[in-house]
């Protein structure tokens, strides 16, 4: 089959669509993507990129069609607007301009902004072939909950466009079961909608199948001590503040140690914050890695926290990270509501507590720190083995290429 691919993000922006382009073209499909200049989380367009520059390049056999956009800034306000109308506008350009070939297939990858959808759906009205949409974050709910958008005109307006794409699909994929009552409520019959989880790229493996000289490499890079690590997006969603309080609750054992390693709109307030509450010592900002290091630093941790701001649309949501953590077989601490917690709660890899939650998080650290090892291996053991069973990459795959054949 021939597939074009629509999404915003796309190496080396770090998104679950790269694996999936790079395991299709490795099952001998061929894969157009049209996507935008890489600007994520950063908000910086990088130079080798501006100016139309490398506007076309190749992933693993797959053609990249590069659109210009405006780059998001700092993540907020009027900026991010417009740099999801840009790419949603100079996508629908470029598509018609540069997508001659004969396509198969429409796939659509959308963690946000829904926007994404209008190029496609412009798209398969010139090609005339299925549109196939995977949601990983619910419109405009998702807006609200993390206060981008408060104008009940705006919202309204976002609500419609969502209706107005999401009835256009073929299909639609959905990232948790939880989603699925959100989108039948636009009308959305029920075997139009199918369940795909997110998985982990198979750069995640337990500890014992890891390169040791590496893990010493990059433990080189850490404190000494009990390791808590939250990895991934510095954000809005991710509820840093409470991190914050939890770890000044929990400054007198000097022997935790919270390690961040990633990026995003909310790390250079977060680094404000600890060295206004003079908490250096314990809490740690390591920068950005590629992923192909990240199992690496999960190895050298005792325990790796997933955080989730309280709000009914993110109980709804299954962080990709958590299959990351599964998959890596390490102990996972998870300050989260509903679906998430669930599933984690379900796997015994790990202990959950409510989102919002300070004291109940400082109190699953000290847990975790007081167990004995040979439990905390176990619980690494049963979160292993939950992602095998559940989140296997190779059969969500296989799964992703029935319903795109299915749909051609």
């Amino acid at each position: 089959m021939h597939i074009l691919v629509v999404t915003q993000y796309f190496w080396p922006e770090n998104f679950k669509i790269n694996d999936m382009v790079k395991e299709m073209c490795a099952k001998g499909h061929r894969i157009t993507v049209l996507t935008g200049m890489p600007n994520y989380p950063e908000g910086k367009i990088p130079k080798s990129y501006r100016w139309f520059k490398r506007s076309t390049e190749d992933y693993y056999g797959a053609t990249v069609i590069r659109s210009p956009l405006v780059s998001r800034g700092s993540g907020e306000g009027v900026r991010l607007g417009l740099n999801y109308l840009s790419f949603a506008l100079s996508a629908t350009v470029i598509g018609l301009m540069r997508c001659r070939e004969n396509y198969d297939a429409l796939f659509v990858y959308e963690p946000s902004p829904i926007t994404v959808g209008i190029p496609a759906v412009v798209l398969k009205r010139k090609f005339k072939i299925p549109l196939i949409l995977w949601v990983q974050d619910l419109w405009p709910d998702s807006l609200i909950a993390t206060g981008a958008v408060s104008s009940p005109m705006v919202i309204s307006g976002f609500d419609k466009l969502v209706k107005y794409i999401y009835n256009r699909c073929d299909f639609i994929l959905v990232q948790s079961l939880a989603f699925i009552p959100w989108i039948k409520k636009y009308g959305i019959p029920s075997d139009k909608i199918n369940y795909l989880p997110n998985w982990a790229e198979d750069v995640y493996k337990p500890t014992y199948e890891l390169d040791a000289s590496r893990d010493l490499q990059y433990k080189s890079l850490l404190p000494e001590g009990f390791i808590i690590m939250f990895a991934g997006n510095l954000g809005e969603s991710q509820n840093l503040g409470m991190i914050v309080e939890a770890a000044e609750r929990l400054r007198e054992h000097h022997e935790i140690h919270w390690v961040m390693v990633g990026d995003g709109r909310r790390k250079e307030w977060m680094e404000k914050e600890v060295r206004l509450r003079q908490l250096d010592s314990c809490i740690h900002f390591v920068g950005k890695y590629p992923i192909e290091v990240m199992p690496y630093f999960f190895s050298v941790a005792d325990g790796l926290l997933l955080t989730l701001k309280k709000d009914p649309i993110f109980s709804l949501t299954i962080p990709s990270k958590l299959q990351s953590y599964l998959a890596s077989g390490r102990p996972i601490i998870a300050s989260i509501d509903g679906e998430g917690g669930r599933i984690l709660q379900s796997s015994g890899g790990g202990l959950v507590c409510p989102a919002d939650d300070i004291e109940a998080l400082a109190e699953s650290v000290l847990q975790l720190y007081r167990m004995p090892v040979e439990r905390r291996q176990h619980m690494a053991q049963c979160g292993r083995s939950y992602y095998e069973q559940h989140f296997d990459r190779d059969k969500l795959l296989a799964y992703v290429e029935r319903v795109i054949h299915e749909a051609v």
